[in-house]
C-alpha cells in the first residue's frame, strides 16, 4: 500500500497536470449539483415562505413532516426515483435512468426539504412588526411577504449553501441514478468510491481535495455575503 505521503503526491500531481477523469467528475459534479440547487431554490424557497408567513390548522404537523424529511437516507430517495424511472416504472418512457437528469431529480429531492425548512425557520423568525408595517403602507400579501423573505434573506442563503452541501456531497442516489458512467454520470463522490474500491487512492484523495474546496468556497462566498451587508447597514442609515 501506497505511504500517506506518496498518496498525497500521487493526488496533487493529478491536479497539477490536468488529469482528464479528476476534471472531468469535476464538470459533472457542478452541473448536476448546481442545476439541482437552483431547481430546488425555485421550489423551495417560495414554498417555505409561504408556510413560514402563514398561519393555518395543521401548520405544526407540516413542519414535523418537513424536520423529518432531513433525515430521509440519500440511497431511500435514490430507490424511490429508479422506480419510478426504470423501465416498468411509470416514467420509464422517458428513458432519463441513467441520465444525469435523472440524478438532478434525485438531488432535488433531497435538496427540497433543507430549503423549505430552513427557509420556513429563517422567515418564522422575522419580527411581526415587520410585515405590519408593510401592510400598514398599502402592501398586499405578496409583497408583505416579500418583505420578510428581504429581512431573512442571510436565512434563506445559508440554505442554499446547506442543500448545496449536501447535493455535492451525495453519493448513494447519484450512483443509483446516474450508473457511474465515466464522462457522463461520474461525479466526484461516485469516483471517490469507485477508486478507492480499486486501490487507486492518489485519485480518490485528489477528488476528496477538490470535493472540499468547492464546499469551502460556497461557505466563503456566503460568509463575504454577510460581511458586505454587515458593512453597507452603517451607511444605509445615514
Amino acid at each position: 500500500m501506497s505511504t500517506w505521503a506518496g498518496v498525497t503526491n500521487e493526488a496533487f500531481q493529478l491536479l497539477v497536470n490536468g488529469d482528464t477523469d479528476t476534471y472531468r467528475a469535476m464538470v459533472v459534479t457542478l452541473q448536476v449539483s448546481g442545476a439541482a440547487t437552483a431547481a430546488a431554490a425555485l421550489l423551495g424557497v417560495p414554498l417555505g415562505l409561504v408556510i413560514g408567513v402563514s398561519r393555518f390548522r395543521g401548520r405544526s404537523a407540516v413542519q414535523i413532516v418537513l424536520n423529518t424529511s432531513l433525515s430521509v437516507p440519500t440511497v431511500v430517495i435514490g430507490l424511490l426515483v429508479y422506480l419510478a424511472l426504470a423501465r416498468r416504472g411509470p416514467l420509464g418512457s422517458l428513458g432519463l435512468l441513467f441520465t444525469p437528469t435523472a440524478m438532478v431529480v434525485g438531488e432535488v429531492l433531497l435538496a427540497l426539504p433543507i430549503l423549505v425548512a430552513f427557509t420556513v425557520s429563517a422567515v418564522s423568525a422575522v419580527p411581526r412588526e415587520v410585515r405590519e408595517t408593510a401592510e400598514s403602507l398599502g402592501a398586499g400579501w405578496w409583497q408583505a411577504s416579500l418583505a420578510v423573505l428581504d429581512e431573512a434573506r442571510f436565512g434563506v442563503l445559508a440554505a442554499v449553501v446547506a442543500a448545496f452541501g449536501r447535493v455535492i456531497s451525495e453519493v448513494g442516489a447519484a450512483l443509483m441514478l446516474g450508473g457511474n458512467i465515466r464522462g457522463v454520470t461520474r461525479t466526484m463522490t461516485t469516483a471517490i468510491a469507485t477508486e478507492t474500491s480499486q486501490g487507486k487512492f492518489g485519485l480518490a484523495l485528489a477528488l476528496g481535495l477538490v470535493l472540499m474546496l468547492m464546499a469551502f468556497g460556497a461557505n466563503l462566498l456566503f460568509h463575504y455575503c454577510v460581511d458586505a451587508e454587515a458593512r453597507e447597514r452603517p451607511q444605509r442609515r445615514l
